[in-house]
């Protein structure tokens, strides 16, 4: 379901007839009061600056809220607030029926991938003061929404699990208590592919797999990268992997748009390790007779 959808007037937007600075930010004096609790109330009483948050809502099994719609939420805004942190006050003193996913609030678990004003970002990790205001807050393109922000992943764990990403090896140590080595340079090599946290983000963002359902996508086949390109699994594991990202489907389908590479939130440069391992299939199947 797209969420490119015209803005409307809520019952929980705020005035707009009043003097912003460039940011959006407003003085205490202009703030809108209906729809919070007694908390919010005062929190912005006391706050010396507010923001303005759309919200992208969508619930299909309300009656009345089956068509997808933006509520604004004036939230206080403080140093250090992020998108996260500005939702959480919106659920919580507004509307608990406000649906997103979150969970460590350190940028590891992933849940929290959004699309922000209009670039895929993580919700825990984006700060407010970065941000152009108001705020705009979707949920992942190129995804079916569940609900509000959520998006069905199921998708995308189909296509990270397709290319197997779990260590396998034949060649285990002899003794028994002797751990498999790995040389410093071949594990400088795959470091940065083994930050990726399952977000989804750079899957969003990319143009092939949204006109590719049977795409594996920048996720998956960085996750490939990561242990076809480790030393320890052996020739035979890696012919094996790289079969896998060789499909029709697979690496090749890769434009190059580098899409993935800029919303990445750990910074993994995706689109090098495509290339890399469409250089890994050629030369496996070279043959010199």
């Amino acid at each position: 379901m797209s969420t490119q959808i015209p803005e409307q007037e809520t019952e929980t937007e705020t005035e707009t007839d009043v003097e912003q600075d460039p940011k959006g930010r407003r003085p205490p004096a202009a703030r809108g009061r209906a729809g919070m609790d007694q908390r919010a109330e005062d929190e912005l009483s006391d706050a010396e600056e507010t923001v303005d948050l759309k919200v992208f809502r969508y619930d299909p099994e309300v009656e009345g809220k089956k068509e997808p719609r933006f509520d604004t939420f004036e939230v206080p805004f403080t140093k250090g607030m992020t998108v996260l942190d500005a939702l959480i006050f919106a659920r919580d003193h507004f509307d608990s029926s406000l649906t997103f996913r979150h969970s460590c609030r350190q940028a590891i678990c992933g849940s929290d991938a959004l699309f922000i004003n209009g670039s895929q970002r993580l919700g825990c990790k984006t700060q407010m003061a970065d941000l152009e205001w108001p705020v705009r807050v979707e949920p992942l393109p190129h995804a079916e929404v569940v609900k509000d922000l959520v998006v069905d992943m199921e998708h995308f764990y189909d296509q990270m699990e397709s290319v197997e990403p779990y260590f396998q090896t034949d060649d285990l140590p002899s003794g028994e208590l002797e751990e498999q080595r790995q040389d410093r340079a071949n594990r400088e090599e795959i470091k940065m592919s083994t930050r990726c946290i399952w977000c989804g983000a750079c899957m969003s963002s990319c143009n092939v797999a949204a006109g590719d359902n049977e795409y594996l996508g920048p996720a998956a086949i960085n996750k490939a990268y990561r242990f076809a390109m480790d030393e320890r699994e052996g020739e035979d594991m890696t012919e094996h992997r790289l079969n896998i990202i060789e499909q029709e489907h697979g690496v090749w389908r890769c434009q190059t748009q580098f899409s993935c590479t800029e919303v990445c939130p750990k910074d993994i440069p995706l689109t090098e390790h495509i290339q890399e391992l469409k250089r890994e299939a050629v030369k496996s199947n070279l043959k010199f007779w």
